[in-house]
């Protein structure tokens, strides 16, 4: 057969540039090695003909459309399988005359960000709940020694925002893209702000309420479900975690800007986000075909240079930026553990298909903050033009 021909020659071409601990196991029982080994660290079940083409081009997109179509199914630690997964789609991008995709073009307007939210954060609450801290925390947790559990790190990291913006009582905070509402009921409890959160998530924006009226803090915090580009008012601190990644690179300096104009002339404002770790921007990365499709439509990283630059644009001056690439990693393999550890209570919650994507989403991140395939920074900023003997000393109030 046709098929037979190509895969053994891409099967030898693979063993001979690579030699990984992997097996093709064919749906008519055929088997071929990509290495030398005594057992495989990883084996790929070929269901059918129809995963060929997804194969023969074995980039990080094809493979997992492969996966979660199930038109292959993976054996193998998890860990093992991604690590498989980037050594193959390697072999494409470095193949002579594969040409690199160019970056996509995306336009953000207020209907098709609230859209592309409401499709990533609406799965269900009980969803992120078995596999996030009791917090429902859905970003970069802060390990300050190593060996803090995730609920810990991740009440660190809030601390951490907080003590760089100096938050102090009486404060008015505004948290843009407020998640599930743990660091403006944090601001609220242990500094004394006043805080407002706004999500598009509509689960958010319920759980949140909840959370604030159960810890009797309605007074102090209000929940909105409103779009950044409609917030009126001025605040003493705004911060911004894991939502400037849905404003695309275009839309960035106009950001910036609109966070300015709602910041006091005195204030202080912190951006923490994923980044994409191309100076350049103009290529896509490992797998972000796959993520825009099936986990964040619309979802758009800069390189930090491209934030910086962005942010002054947008008349805001950055005074403080730490790589915290690490720590999401960290956070990302404990995410990818209790997926891993929840398999059944998750497939009874979501589809085959849903299970797919986020298993391998969370361990392939994970992968990817590990080997500097994307990078996050946390910004801290403040109105440009002010005298410099506003500025802190040093870092030690931070610690």
């Amino acid at each position: 057969m046709l098929w037979d021909k190509r895969l053994a020659q891409w099967a030898a071409e693979v063993r001979a540039g690579v030699n990984m601990p992997a097996r093709l196991a064919l749906w008519d029982g055929q088997s071929f090695d990509l290495g030398d080994f005594r057992q495989p660290a990883v084996t790929l079940h070929v269901k059918s003909p129809a995963a060929m083409p997804l194969l023969l081009d074995p980039n990080l997109d094809n493979l997992g459309v492969a996966y979660v179509q199930e038109k292959i199914d993976v054996e193998g630690k998890l860990s093992d399988i991604i690590e498989i997964s980037y050594g193959l789609a390697q072999t494409v991008a470095n193949a002579p005359g594969k040409l690199q995709r160019l970056a996509r073009r995306v336009t953000h307007s207020r209907a098709s960000d609230k859209q592309s939210i409401q499709y990533h954060y609406d799965v269900s609450n009980d969803f992120y709940g078995l596999w996030l801290d009791p917090g429902m925390v859905y970003s970069c947790a802060y390990f300050e020694n190593g060996n803090e559990d995730l609920a810990t790190a991740q009440q660190k990291k809030i601390d951490h925002i907080l003590t760089k913006i100096q938050l102090q009582p009486g404060h008015t905070l505004l948290d843009i893209g407020c998640g599930w509402g743990a660091l403006v009921i944090r601001a609220a409890q242990k500094f004394g702000a006043r805080c407002v959160g706004i999500t598009l998530s509509r689960n958010q924006y319920d759980w949140a309420n909840e959370c604030v009226k159960a810890a009797g803090l309605a007074d102090r915090i209000e929940i909105r479900l409103q779009d950044y580009r409609d917030v009126d008012g001025r605040f003493d601190r705004i911060t911004s975690v894991g939502m400037f990644e849905h404003v695309g690179r275009a839309n960035l300096s106009g950001y910036f800007a609109r966070v300015q104009s709602l910041l006091a002339d005195d204030g202080v404002i912190m951006n923490h986000g994923i980044t994409s770790t191309d100076p350049g921007g103009d290529e896509t990365s490992h797998g972000s075909l796959f993520i825009e499709k099936y986990v964040f439509p619309n979802g758009d990283l800069p390189h930090i240079s491209l934030a910086l630059n962005a942010m002054q644009r947008g008349g805001l001056e950055a005074f403080d930026v730490e790589n915290l690439r690490r720590h999401y990693a960290r956070t990302l393999r404990i995410w990818s553990d209790n997926y891993e550890a929840q398999s059944t209570r998750l497939h009874a919650l979501v589809d085959e298909e849903k299970y797919r994507i986020w298993r391998i989403y969370l361990a392939g991140c994970a992968y990817a903050f590990e080997n500097d395939e994307v990078a996050i920074f946390q910004i801290v900023g403040r109105k440009a033009g002010r005298s410099a003997a506003t500025l802190p000393w040093s870092r030690r109030y931070i610690y």
